[in-house]
């Protein structure tokens, strides 16, 4: 298994409970949601990869123990964070990482 699907399903309901489409798209060897074609969230393994902006990307990495930067090319990725399990534990806290992906897309739409 690349990805948890437990994450993928509870992802699953939480965008749809928020009124949000999204693709469902195999990437960084697990899955990853996507709307209007670009990237908010995903699941690499049992960690959330999550597309950020940068003001909060900075302050995130600042202030959450569960984020770290995404080093799936073994160097880190701009704007790309990976969240471990504990930091998504709460429904409010996956909320706010997909709240997050999707500020991210949406900024890139504009």
């Amino acid at each position: 298994m690349a990805y948890n699907e437990s994450t993928a399903d509870r992802i699953r309901e939480k965008v749809l409970e928020m009124g949000i489409s999204v693709e469902e798209k195999k990437m960084f060897g697990g899955l990853s949601f996507l709307y209007k074609g670009k990237m908010t969230v995903g699941i690499v393994k049992d960690d959330l990869a999550v597309r950020i902006l940068s003001p909060d990307f900075e302050n995130e990495l600042a202030s959450n123990t569960f984020v770290r930067e995404m080093d799936f090319t073994k160097k880190p990725m701009k704007e790309f964070v990976f969240v471990e399990p504990k930091g998504f534990e709460r429904e409010k806290d996956l909320e706010k990482w997909i709240e997050f992906g999707m500020a991210h897309a949406k900024s890139k739409l504009e």
